[in-house]
């Protein structure tokens, strides 16, 4: 009887052995989590993963879905059990402390150059942390300016394009053109008003995060860095171009009175046109304009979508050449078409598919070269400066519950005090 039970034990160890990444047959099972959430990206995604086990026998793929609610944690949990995915879904605003952890592997000798040549290095720069890159970054979108094209007509105002953007100035008194008898200009749907701020502020010089020669970062908040504050602000509470009411809405939430000629324009991500184009009223006109200009151009701030690997996987190399294939351009532009997105990669961007004016995809497709890496994109302490510091202090500024000075004094000196704590 014991020696049966041993058998029994010794052959649920063998087991175990062989489960999970590889299998007693040789073959070899890669997990990849994907936050695709739309239909049309979810789609893409699964096919995408059908096709390379087609042509993979030896290597398969299974596809997980996971969710952007709470993913940082997720995948913390993940990492620290011992549990993750070999391939990670992710943004590059969320890889810094994963990268500097440990959790994460560095693909600088994994990735084909084919791969590397066809992203360029400003996409590159937000997966980059300290020496190591971290994740490919593929899918990217512009903030952009929804407008009723009805409206703008009707009222006579030059419509920018990217060639000839509105000024920041220009686009406060087209706002306040545009108002009047309980409609407004614009609705800032500022919820989450700190990435909006921050990218944005790239365009007029703007970076507030500054990193030394020894590598610490300190937060200046200079004349700047408040061009994009300012105008918010003197929006809402002076001009009263720009609905007070929206500044603690998502950009979903602006759609309904939008649609119902409340707003004559709404910033938000150029995926968005998606649901415009699900919910809007059949008839209602709308069009795509480029965000204003500052003093540094259409330069804007991104976190890309980002693919990486698991520094705890068996099958690196493996994982490397499952998103070799998933990010070929005709993949990439297959992706960003189910996302409503942008492909970072060059080849990608230049498929008619991505440059048509239905949906006002070539609008979006010549913004993309002027994306630029998100100012807080390596910094450590981001996220509780965010969530502790700067949202509220945003929050209160927008509303006129606090005026500039103290913004900057909240922003700046409670700011660094909270970095500090990483910069030891």
């Amino acid at each position: 009887m014991r020696a049966r039970v041993l058998v029994v034990v010794l052959l649920l160890l063998l087991t175990g052995c062989s489960s999970g990444g590889g299998r007693d047959d040789g073959r070899i099972t890669l997990r990849f989590q994907s936050l695709a959430w739309q239909q049309e990206s979810v789609e893409a995604n699964k096919e995408l993963v059908k096709e390379w086990n087609a042509a993979h026998p030896d290597i398969q793929v299974e596809y997980v879905q996971g969710s952007w609610d709470g993913v940082h944690d997720q995948l913390l949990t993940s990492f620290e059990g011992g549990e993750a995915p070999d391939i990670i879904h992710d943004a590059s605003d969320d890889l810094a402390d994963f990268a500097y952890g440990g959790y994460l592997a560095d693909l600088t000798d994994l990735l084909p150059e084919r791969l590397k040549a066809d992203i360029p290095r400003r996409s590159w720069e937000t997966t980059t942390f300290g020496d190591g890159v971290y994740g490919v970054p593929f899918l990217q979108e512009p903030r952009v300016l929804v407008a009723n094209a009805t409206w703008l007509k009707e009222a006579g105002v030059r419509v920018p394009t990217p060639e000839k953007p509105w000024t920041w100035a220009e686009f406060r008194a087209v706002t306040e053109e545009l108002s009047g008898d309980g409609k407004y200009g614009v609705a800032w749907p500022l919820k989450e008003p700190v990435s909006a701020t921050l990218n944005l502020s790239l365009s007029s010089g703007g970076r507030m995060f500054h990193r030394g020669p020894d590598g610490k970062v300190e937060i200046r908040f200079g004349d700047a860095d408040a061009v994009i504050p300012r105008t918010v602000h003197e929006q809402v509470n002076t001009d009263r171009s720009a609905a007070g009411s929206t500044l603690g809405m998502g950009g979903s939430d602006t759609l309904p009175g939008f649609f119902g000629g409340r707003y004559a324009m709404v910033p938000l991500g150029f995926s968005y046109r998606q649901q415009i184009v699900q919910q809007a009223p059949k008839g209602f006109d709308w069009q795509v304009l480029p965000a204003p200009a500052g003093a540094d151009g259409l330069a804007q701030g991104v976190s890309p979508q980002t693919l990486s690997i698991a520094e705890d996987s068996p099958h690196q190399r493996q994982a490397a050449a499952f998103i070799d294939f998933m990010l070929r351009p005709e993949n990439m532009v297959r992706l960003a078409l189910g996302d409503w997105m942008l492909p970072t990669g060059a080849e990608a961007l230049r498929d008619p598919a991505l440059r048509t004016q239905k949906h006002d995809w070539a609008t979006g497709t010549a913004l993309a070269a002027h994306l630029r890496s998100a100012p807080a994109q390596s910094v450590r302490g981001y996220p509780e400066w965010k969530d502790k510091i700067a949202t509220p202090a945003l929050q209160e500024y927008y509303s006129g519950a606090i005026g500039l000075d103290e913004l900057r004094e909240r922003l700046v000196e409670d700011g660094n005090l909270v970095l500090a704590r990483y910069q030891r």
